[in-house]
């Protein structure tokens, strides 16, 4: 299992990361942090094999924190800018992610770099061919494709409830209206996400951990 720690100022985003990772095969989140001097105290508590770092905490930058780890890391932020991310690349990180983002997006990254490190051994000499093969798969799936297989039909009434909606819905409101699984809206509102079309955002309520809603945004990436 990859033990993994969560730094996010947020306790209730850095909750929603923690069930990504746990829903993940051969990760386990062994904690949170919501500041760097709360994660520099875990690192050392914890040992961590990987930390998914937010850019911005309390009391210092996050990216200041990537010199000291013991342990790999991947950045998720709402930092989109040139120099942040040139600033993660420069101080270590693995990978970056920009919020909000996707369930799969996150577990897609999660298991390329878990067979990343399944190509680099502890311990022996590697070839140049291990490390190009190495350094490839951890970025093999960050531009993946939307799922396929999905109903047009289904795709365009999803679409068609974002676009008539006064707010941001979530996947078992729409799934109530259509008439369909919460799961098989989850899975087309990903898409959408993901081609551009619609905007994920978190929705807080009273209790338990939030829950993601959606908007239309009617961009699509995937054409020019």
């Amino acid at each position: 299992m990859i033990r993994t720690l969560i730094v996010d100022d947020d306790f209730r985003v850095a909750g929603v990361h923690a069930g990504f990772v746990e829903e993940t095969p051969g990760f386990t989140v062994v904690g949170t942090a919501h500041t760097a001097a709360e994660a520099r105290a875990r690192v050392r508590e914890l040992t961590p094999d990987l930390v998914l770092l937010d850019v911005f905490l309390p009391d210092e930058p996050g990216l200041a924190l990537l010199p000291e780890l013991p342990a790999d890391a991947i950045v998720l932020s709402a930092a989109a800018d040139a120099r942040t991310v040139r600033a993660a690349v420069r101080g270590g990180a693995v990978n970056y992610l920009v919020k909000p983002f996707t369930t799969r997006q996150l577990t897609e990254r999660l298991l390329s770099y878990a067979r990343y490190r399944s190509l680099l051994p502890e311990d022996g000499h590697l070839g140049q061919d291990q490390i190009d093969r190495a350094f490839r798969t951890l970025h093999e799936q960050d531009r993946s494709a939307a799922p396929k297989g999905q109903s047009s039909a289904t795709s365009r009434l999803i679409s068609d409830q974002l676009k008539q909606a006064d707010g941001p819905l979530s996947a078992a409101e729409i799934a109530g209206e259509l008439g369909i699984a919460r799961a098989t809206a989850q899975r087309y509102l990903t898409a959408l996400t993901e081609s551009g079309s619609a905007v994920m955002g978190l929705r807080y309520g009273a209790t338990g951990r939030p829950e993601h809603e959606y908007r239309w945004h009617g961009r699509d990436r995937s054409r020019p």
